[in-house]
């Protein structure tokens, strides 16, 4: 833990806000600090957002072991409880679509081997 204290201490962050947030990943580890963030410090309250609601109880459960570690890696409580907030899904960014003009009507069936299917029966009901 000496060693964590060492590299915030080196962070210059002065409010206990952003000291909360630089000690997160530390206190929590990667896997958990790769699914949660520190949203804000109300009061003495540790406001964290969560990926889903799975973590979002399994985080609570641990609640005051990560309230602990977080004292271990500051050296001090800066935060008397937690609370663990689902976060607002943010949108996949989007495939650019690219439309052609055609006058065949199979191409517009998105699935290729449906395309294939369609042209073939319809080949076959013509002949």
């Amino acid at each position: 833990m000496e060693r964590a204290a060492y590299v915030i201490g080196k962070l210059r962050v002065t409010d206990d806000e952003s000291l909360l947030r630089a000690a997160w990943p530390i206190a929590v580890g990667k896997r958990i600090a790769d699914r949660s963030v520190v949203a804000n410090l109300v009061g003495s309250r540790l406001v964290i957002q969560v990926e889903d609601s799975v973590w979002q109880s399994q985080l609570y459960a641990m609640r005051e072991q990560i309230l602990h570690r977080i004292e271990q890696t500051l050296g001090r409580r800066l935060a008397e409880s937690l609370e663990f907030k689902v976060a607002v899904p943010r949108p996949r960014p989007q495939r650019e679509q690219t439309f052609t003009l055609s006058s065949d009507e199979a191409d517009r069936i998105p699935s290729p081997s449906l395309r294939r299917i369609y042209k073939a029966s319809r080949r076959k009901a013509i002949s």
